[in-house]
């Protein structure tokens, strides 16, 4: 990656009071990025205001789904560079309220991509997809060649994002490329009914974790430190046009099920309390992970951290920000 290609470069980030929008955000001012940052809702314990990031950032008040408001965004501030990772994230709020989900993900995609494409200075476009946008496929593990079949509505909207995507390109020359992965795990994630974060407060709180699936769900896990690099990388590497309109998947390529997550967290805890399976889970892809070959081949991408290690800064972050310590979070 390069030293100096974010210096003074204007950045637009939706979603950066997200779990990812906040650590690309962290990434990018540390290289000294100009960063704007979308902000839906004001979460005071979210990690851009514990943080105190946020004071190091442009700050736009205002939802993906207001186009005027991102085509002003998008010119007032010149920015070259956009990455859009604004969505409803949770599968179980997708499947009990789609329309708002569809509003957020659906239309909050074709806004950014139409301001995008009038706004002049824009060069690179880094659009959030996700291995669900697959839906259930018969061959594992998923990669980009894959049609797109999401069924229910969190992977629904996230295939139409995808596409919309693409479309954008072949019919626009956008300059757009599209992530897909797994599932992110680290501090900073405040969606605990997630596996990660959810047992990691129980533990601390000293209550048994709750596997709302069977336990038996296979999915990919990726450090969300690795995960902004990942998302830094491709946007650099699309200086080279050849990758504009592809799909990118990042992946450790270590599947694991829910409940050997959980234990692994119980293990780095050092707790003996036992999860309470509930097995409750519908409208839920049971096995879905990915390949990462191509990323590998045309990105030169890897991840830097193991499981284990990104395990135990997650575990300390959490740590810290039950113990109301900002310092360490």
């Amino acid at each position: 990656m390069s030293i100096n290609f974010w210096k003074d470069r204007n950045v637009f980030v939706t979603g950066c009071t997200g779990f990812l929008g906040f650590w690309l955000s962290r990434y990018l001012i540390e290289k000294d990025a100009n960063v704007v940052g979308l902000v839906r809702d004001y979460v005071p314990k979210s990690h851009l205001i514990w943080s105190g990031i946020k004071n190091d950032i442009v700050s736009i008040s205002g939802e993906v789904e207001d186009y005027t408001l991102l085509e002003r965004c998008l010119n007032e501030y010149e920015i070259d560079t956009v990455f859009h990772l604004a969505a409803q994230t949770i599968v179980t709020i997708a499947n009990r309220n789609p329309i708002s989900t569809f509003k957020s993900n659906i239309n909050g995609t074709w806004n950014i991509l139409e301001a995008c494409r009038r706004a002049p200075l824009i060069s690179r476009v880094v659009i959030a997809s996700s291995d669900k946008a697959y839906g259930q496929q018969g061959d594992l593990p998923y990669d980009e060649k894959m049609p797109l079949r999401g069924a229910h509505p969190y992977d629904v909207s996230k295939s139409c994002a995808d596409l919309l995507s693409s479309s954008y390109y072949h019919t626009y020359a956008l300059p757009v490329c599209v992530t897909r992965c797994g599932n992110f795990y680290g501090g900073g994630d405040l969606n605990f009914s997630r596996v990660v974060p959810g047992t990691i407060k129980s533990v601390l709180r000293e209550q048994r974790p709750l596997i709302r699936s069977d336990g038996s769900y296979l999915r990919d896990y990726l450090y969300i430190k690795d995960a902004a690099t990942s998302y830094a990388l491709l946007a650099e590497k699309m200086d080279d046009k050849s990758i504009h309109g592809e799909a990118f998947n990042f992946s450790t390529e270590q599947p694991m099920t829910v409940l050997e997550v959980v234990k692994k967290i119980l293990q780095v805890m050092k707790s003996e309390l036992n999860p309470i399976i509930l097995n409750e889970s519908t409208n839920e892809i049971t096995k879905q992970y990915l390949s990462a070959a191509k990323a590998r081949r045309l990105l030169k991408w890897h991840p830097i951290y193991s499981f284990e290690e990104g395990l135990a800064e997650t575990v300390s972050w959490y740590r810290s920000f039950f113990a109301g310590d900002r310092t360490k979070t």
